[in-house]
């Protein structure tokens, strides 16, 4: 019995160097003692995954002549039973059936399910884009046709359709999910405890040639492998049992470098930025989770700027912060390999920020990077702040000219309040967004919304990304402004009515429900106010001489506010109703327990 169930769950772990599975004898020791003891109590459980290698819409496209037209191959193996062994579970997420030990052992946690659909649904609009450009067409099931239009920077001429650029004559050469894909990407996941993430990129991600899903726990990789048996996906999926550093390191070749990677860490990832930036491919896609939100929210500034290298602020907008910031660290840590990341997609969720960056080579870009930065400089009264960039770029006909930067902006006290400013950063000051990529993944997700269980919280995501002003980093919070003055709160409705007939530009933000952003300086936003008092007073005979609010309420403003309604200062997603700030998912959720040792 005993040896007929090894067989049936061998545990492969990928040698980097050789790129040749290889058994390991720490995760092999691990299950012979596993099965040892409980060979007389298992139970046996159906492999029946929701969708398998064998299923039917995984199979090879036909040609019309009758032959196999599809680039991507199935390997041999398909489902087989796996035997559940005691104290485990099974969860179900996404495509994936997943075999769990009760104990905490292995990390999950199910409120991240967001983060994963998300997660999907973006390295499948990635591998639309470059797999097109390798002439391959990858297939989501219950999508429609599409027109895929190229990220690449060389060329916005829109990619014409296989059977077009194939000849007539010539079968179209398509991937599907599920299926083996010569020309397809091949993806690391550097900390997968149970593997979901991984088996689900094998399920749900058409167009991959391999999914490496590694973690530095024994008990974890032995799961993994197990896992991948259980969904049918061992011929895409490889275990890994590595330190996740030393395996990037190792993989810095330009034929060895993964063009997706995932780090998805309890905590910081700051000791796996500088390999990941390496180890990923020319063009390739960096997929970055943040958890440790205390320190880049502003509690420890100091433990912020030893990992990433910024000084982060307690202020309103410390969540949109806490992504410039991460995406300084990537870029800093980049532009020593020079090599530079485009950020196509930055949120903030729950108690987790996530970023989606491209990084590709360029002695000559990376110079503009020092341009790119700023640093914050935050009253610590009134909340006004202020952008320095680090340097400055001017061109010169065909040349650019760089140069140190000029300031401060601010003087030694806040002009509106009389207090001083605290300085924080450097910060990415440029857009963390590419809304054209933002648009399709969003077309995509409302387009076949039954593909994710979370498709109505990652429309509205989307769609409130796609209203944000791209060129104004942070934001201000009414509640904060009216807070400082004492007065009553105007409606949100109200007051970006009134900066829209001052003349300037103003958005929603994604990562506050209450966030402005507006390119209005700060002397139009506390003139607005002040308008506001005067149809709200507070009682000037209570507040401090020297407190802010009579600092800023004994000036006149220069402006007469209208706080009139007007049509456009209501968003479209906020008139559809759409999912943009979810309830708390379920009681006692966050941050869970650090999985145990082993």
């Amino acid at each position: 019995m005993l040896v007929r169930t090894a067989r049936r769950l061998p545990l492969t772990v990928l040698d980097p160097r050789r790129l040749r599975p290889t058994l390991s004898r720490s995760a092999k020791q691990v299950f012979w003692r596993g099965a040892a003891s409980c060979a007389s109590g298992r139970r046996r459980v159906s492999m029946d995954p929701q969708v398998t290698a064998t299923d039917p819409s995984c199979t090879p496209a036909e040609s019309p002549a009758g032959g196999n037209g599809s680039a991507a191959t199935r390997g041999a193996e398909g489902p087989s039973a796996v035997d559940l062994l005691p104290g485990e579970t099974v969860v179900r997420e996404g495509k994936a059936a997943i075999l769990f030990p009760d104990a905490n052992e292995v990390f999950y946690n199910p409120v991240q399910e967001f983060n994963r659909d998300l997660t999907c649904a973006v390295i499948t609009e990635f591998a639309r884009e470059l797999m097109a450009q390798r002439g391959v067409k990858v297939l989501v099931p219950g999508e429609k046709d599409r027109v895929v239009v190229s990220l690449s920077e060389e060329t916005n001429e829109a990619d014409v359709p296989a059977a077009e650029e194939n000849g007539a004559g010539e079968p179209e050469v398509t991937a599907r999910v599920g299926e083996k894909c010569e020309k397809g990407l091949r993806v690391l996941e550097g900390l997968a405890a149970s593997g979901l993430r991984s088996v689900r990129f094998a399920l749900e991600v058409p167009g991959l040639q391999s999914v490496t899903a590694n973690d530095f726990s024994v008990k974890a990789a032995a799961l993994i492998g197990r896992n991948a048996q259980y969904n049918g996906v061992g011929h895409l999926l490889q275990s890994s049992c590595r330190d996740a550093s030393m395996l990037m390191y190792e993989m810095r070749g330009k034929k060895e470098r993964y063009d997706v990677i995932d780090l998805d860490p309890y905590g910081s990832p700051a000791a796996f930025l500088d390999a990941a930036v390496q180890a990923v491919s020319e063009g390739g896609l960096l997929c970055v989770t943040c958890t440790d939100m205390a320190v880049m929210a502003g509690n420890n500034g100091e433990t912020c700027y030893s990992k990433y290298g910024s000084v982060s602020i307690k202020a309103k907008y410390c969540h949109e912060m806490a992504l410039r910031i991460i995406l300084h660290s990537l870029d800093q840590r980049a532009g020593v390999y020079q090599r530079y990341i485009q950020p196509l997609l930055s949120i903030s969720a729950d108690f987790y920020i996530r970023v989606f960056v491209r990084v590709f080579t360029g002695q000559a870009t990376v110079k503009n990077s020092v341009s790119k930065q700023a640093l914050v400089y935050n009253c610590v009264g009134c909340g006004s702040f202020h952008l320095q960039r680090m340097g400055r770029r001017m061109s010169h006909g065909k040349h650019m000219k760089y140069s140190a930067a000029t300031g401060p902006p601010v003087g030694p006290d806040c002009e509106h309040c009389g207090q001083r400013h605290q300085l924080g950063g450097p910060i990415w000051a440029e857009a963390i967004h590419d809304l054209e990529f933002v648009q399709k993944v969003l077309a995509a997700v409302s387009g076949n919304p039954s593909r994710f269980g979370t498709s109505k919280r990652i429309e509205g995501m989307l769609s409130m990304v796609t209203e944000e002003l791209e060129d104004v980093p942070l934001y201000y919070t009414v509640d904060s402004l009216s807070s400082t003055i004492h007065c009553n709160t105007p409606s949100l409705l109200q007051f970006r009515s009134a900066l829209l007939h001052a003349g300037h530009k103003v958005s929603l933000s994604h990562a506050c429900k209450n966030g402005v952003k507006t390119d209005a300086p700060p002397g139009v936003i506390w003139d607005i106010m002040r308008c506001w008092e005067k149809t709200n007073p507070v009682k000037r005979e209570k507040l401090s001489q020297t407190s802010p609010a009579f600092k800023i309420l004994s000036s006149e403003p220069r402006l007469e506010a209208c706080f009139t309604v007007r049509e456009d200062a209501n968003p479209q997603s906020r008139k559809r109703h759409l999912t943009r700030f979810q309830e708390n998912p379920q009681a006692f959720w966050g941050p869970k327990a650090r999985a145990k040792t082993g």
